[in-house]
């Protein structure tokens, strides 16, 4: 009683609101105090009782606790956000650069490189959070929510508002959504692998908790981000949000998210940028050292060329595509609950699904209820109406069927008594009620199950032994009902003495088989056009059910998927590992295979390199939603199968997934065509500027003039996250190749340096800016010959590695047959007319420049012309041999 002394000296809110002397330590001993004493007296500690809280009082509380959210969850404030920004390499490297260009004096220098880092991190972070914002709203309609007593009733809330005190109503497929203390529970089973990693589910019992040192071993205590296997259960809750035990676990790590390859690869691109930027930093450095004689400007036009060949806007473009990707699937009934998973999804080559909602309607339709040969029987439907009717855990679609297709006031007649509820490892579930003067067992079920624990079969009024050969009878007749395409569950009873009050699963044997119930569940017309689809698109479709082989198998011959081979979950379980590596490879449809089994076959099939999406919304696709590449989930699934997935469809629907698909590609493809021209545009400006600061007696370009170029350049790609996409491009599953992006940087990047050289000869020898090794002439003439072939370097730099873009953006003919977005135009012809625009500009004085000649724009028309075409020509060559994304 001293833990109730000290709770009455003392309200509610400040024993379990956090202080700044409540480590994680008390707050455990807080929940230990709680579920060792009685249930009356942990309900007046938390002044609550068993009818729960009122609404006024859950509203007043949500106030005082504040949401019942994990702090990972929370969004960072806006100078953590820039910050984390720029903590990337790629803006540290621009950062140092403005410093050092400001210690030496070159104010423009700093000012214009400022500028970009702005550019790029202010554009991603409010692309980014405006995205955020609106792919959030969406994301509020497929929020998890619970069952709490308000006043005595049942009420559905959100997780993130179930406050301390609170009566919580778990069952299987539940989050459970606090800290609790269990005051009911039957034949109750959880998995708290996210705590404890131990994968087993754990039975948790409403006993009491005495002799325990460890809250983990509380039997009575069920914990914030485990999830409910099987069972039903009541429990108050005593901590929520950071005071859970999971929550001060995630306020002392830092959350990082597994790294995909799509991730490894833009990684391992911006390092292979770094390198050639710091190899070609100190070589010009050196070069124009060495020839120009002047080591502070060597040094400023080093650094400028680092800016140059810095892929700076890589994480905003990165980002941006993801976001809008979001966005449009949202449009698509497709919500994207992590960002990095649409990489994934336009890359998925292998799609595992369920059979029942996703290539049927999710519709059953109870048929018939009959009795073992074959009449209709009333008493079935009265039996299988009262096992749906009194179950207390989740009522899946065939309850429903039951109770939608009559209406029997079964409370005159009977009461429950007890119930045991479903799991998959049974695959039946149990009632016992009081009717008719007698305990009756009502068992509804698989019927092989049904048929395991059945030792008579009722006919007629009369019972008769269920001997091996009716039993086989009985088989064949079932099998030809799944030929028609019916579901077949068995009913069986079996009656007890009034005197019992408690039951368990042993009490199901020597059951009597009543009859059958027939259920429909027609294909959606619209699966067959999918799978078509899924086809195309160069997607896979295997089909994992615990549902008959005859069933299946007829439903899938109607959707279109061929049926050559079909592998049970018996089967699966007698291979050896080769041979089961070997059939999930070869088989398409495999029936009758538990929850574990469909986690073993996406997990081969990511081992032999496919990229897998698996979509489900039962407690028994948790695991395989967590071990595919992109776990896929629907909006009416359960709460642990959306908390497991990446993706929420609001529409069950292949048709649905097929178009988020589709988008998936788009956005990768729109990443890799900037990371593409990045490459191959800094690999070119490598052997360009080497070479002109070699043999130039004079900058090739000024170091303000490369900064200039390159931040007009970084603002003309702006416009790639809203760009078109070829059909062509997103026909196949797209995977990141680095090796097939290094061999495109070698093949096209020296396109562009014979440009750049020919714009060297023009100016040099056409333009005479040759006449600067002449000795007669003086410094100002020199001067003016310098900046001229400066200047027109600049322009042709600009114009084109902005027109690449075009060029590289398709494998068709640009311009003619694959055309860009209109924004991805405007963006690439404004910055093309500025650059042409600068050296007759008020500013032209201070960046160094002077008006170019009439005659230098045919030349570099001709030049712009011929640079298309022959990168083009190359740019075919290359796809044509090497393929690729």
């Amino acid at each position: 009683m001293q833990f109730l002394e000290r709770f009455s000296k003392r309200s509610v809110s400040d024993s379990l609101k956090p202080r700044a002397l409540q480590d994680a330590g008390e707050l455990e001993r807080r929940l230990l105090d709680i579920c060792t004493i009685p249930i009356q007296d942990a309900l007046r500690a938390l002044e609550t009782g068993l009818r729960g809280l009122s609404q006024e009082e859950g509203e007043r509380r949500l106030g005082e606790f504040g949401p019942n959210e994990l702090a990972h969850t929370r969004r960072r404030s806006f100078l953590s956000e820039i910050f984390q920004r720029c903590k990337s390499p790629l803006v540290l490297q621009l950062l140092i650069i403005a410093i050092v260009s400001g210690c030496i004096g070159e104010i423009k220098s700093a000012v214009i490189v400022t500028a970009m880092v702005l550019l790029s991190v202010g554009l991603s972070y409010i692309l980014d959070r405006r995205s955020t914002n609106a792919v959030e709203s969406l994301g509020k309609r497929v929020q998890s929510r619970t069952l709490v007593l308000r006043n005595g009733k049942e009420v559905e809330v959100k997780i993130s508002e179930v406050v301390p005190g609170d009566v919580v109503v778990l069952h299987a497929g539940s989050i459970v959504p606090a800290d609790l203390r269990l005051l009911s529970a039957k034949d109750f089973f959880v998995s708290q692998s996210a705590l404890s990693g131990e994968s087993m589910a754990v039975e948790k019992t409403a006993n009491g908790a005495q002799g325990h040192t460890t809250v983990l071993e509380l039997p009575n205590a069920c914990f914030f981000g485990s999830s409910v296997n099987s069972g039903a259960a009541r429990g108050v809750v005593v901590h929520t949000g950071t005071r859970t035990i999971f929550g001060s676990i995630s306020q002392r790590l830092t959350e990082r998210r597994e790294e995909t390859s799509f991730d490894r690869g833009v990684r391992s691109f911006t390092w292979l940028m770094i390198r050639f930027m710091v190899v070609m930093v100190c070589a010009v450095f050196s070069i124009v050292g060495m020839t120009k004689g002047n080591w502070e400007e060597a040094l400023l036009f080093a650094l400028s060329i680092a800016v140059g060949l810095t892929p700076e806007m890589l994480p905003m473009i990165v980002t941006v595509n993801l976001a809008k990707g979001a966005l449009t699937m949202a449009k698509k009934k497709v919500i994207v609950k992590r960002l990095p998973a649409i990489q994934n999804f336009g890359a998925i080559d292998v799609l595992c699904t369920d059979k029942t909602g996703t290539l049927t309607q999710d519709r059953v339709i109870l048929k018939r209820h009959m009795d073992i040969v074959g009449h209709e029987s009333e008493d079935v439907l009265n039996y299988a109406y009262l096992n749906s009717y009194y179950q207390t855990g989740m009522r899946n679609l065939i309850d429903r069927a039951i109770l939608e297709h009559t209406d029997l006031n079964v409370e005159e007649n009977c009461t429950l008594v007890d119930e045991l509820p479903f799991d998959f490892q049974r695959r039946r579930m149990s009632v016992v009620v009081d009717y008719e003067g007698d305990h009756v067992l009502i068992c509804k079920g698989a019927v092989e199950e049904i048929y395991a624990i059945c030792g008579q079969y009722q006919n007629g009024d009369e019972v008769y032994p269920l001997i091996d050969m009716i039993r086989e009878d009985l088989f064949e007749d079932v099998e030809e009902l799944n030929k028609d395409g019916y579901r077949v569950l068995g009913i069986a009873y079996r009656e007890f003495p009034r005197e019992r009050t408690t039951y368990t699963v042993t009490d199901e044997s020597d059951l009597i088989l009543l009859g059958y119930i027939l259920f429909f569940d027609p294909p959606k017309d619209s699966a067959a056009e999918a799978v078509k689809l899924l086809k195309e698109t160069g997607v896979e479709v295997k089909v994992l059910t615990g549902d008959n082989g005859l069933v299946t198998g007829k439903v899938c011959r109607d959707v279109g998927l061929i049926v050559d081979r079909m592998v049970t979950g018996a089967d699966l379980s007698e291979l050896s590992k080769d041979r089961f590596s070997q059939i999930v490879r070869e088989a398409d449809v495999f029936v009758k295979v538990t929850p574990a089994q469909k986690e073993q076959i996406v997990r081969e099939l990511r081992s032999n390199g496919h990229v897998v999406g698996f979509m489900g919304d039962g407690i028994n696709d948790a695991p395989a939603l967590k071990s595919a590449d992109v776990g896929i989930s629907v909006d009416s699934g359960v709460d642990v199968a959306k908390e497991a997935a990446d993706i929420v469809l609001l529409e069950k629907s292949l048709l649905v997934l097929e178009e988020g698909i589709i988008e998936g590609r788009k956005v990768f493809a729109n990443i890799v065509k900037y990371i593409r021209m990045g490459a191959s545009s800094n690999f070119g400006n490598m052997f360009s500027v080497v070479g002109a600061s070699y043999l130039l007696p004079f900058l090739p370009m000024l170091p303000v003039q490369v900064l200039t170029n390159n931040l007009l350049y970084d603002f003309s790609q702006t416009g790639i996250p809203a760009d078109n996409v070829d059909q062509e491009q997103i026909a196949k599953p797209l995977k990141w190749h680095i090796g097939n992006i290094k061999r495109f940087m070698v093949f096209i990047g020296p396109v562009s340096s014979i440009f750049d050289y020919a714009t060297f000869g023009l100016m040099w020898f056409f333009f005479h800016c040759s006449g600067f090794n002449d000795p007669s002439m003086g410094a100002a003439q020199k001067g003016e010959l310098a900046s001229l072939f400066q200047t027109g370097w600049f322009v042709e730099s600009l114009l084109t590695q902005t027109l690449i873009v075009h060029i590289i953006r398709t494998r068709k003919i640009p311009f003619f047959r694959s055309s860009a977005s209109l924004p991805m135009t405007l963006t690439t012809l404004t910055i093309m007319a500025i650059g042409a625009w600068l050296p007759y500009s008020p500013f032209a004085g201070a960046l160094g420049m002077v008006p170019l000649p009439l005659i230098y724009w045919a030349w570099i028309a001709a030049f712009l012309f011929l640079y298309a075409t022959l990168t083009h020509i190359v740019k075919t060559w290359f796809f044509n041999r090497y393929g690729g994304s």
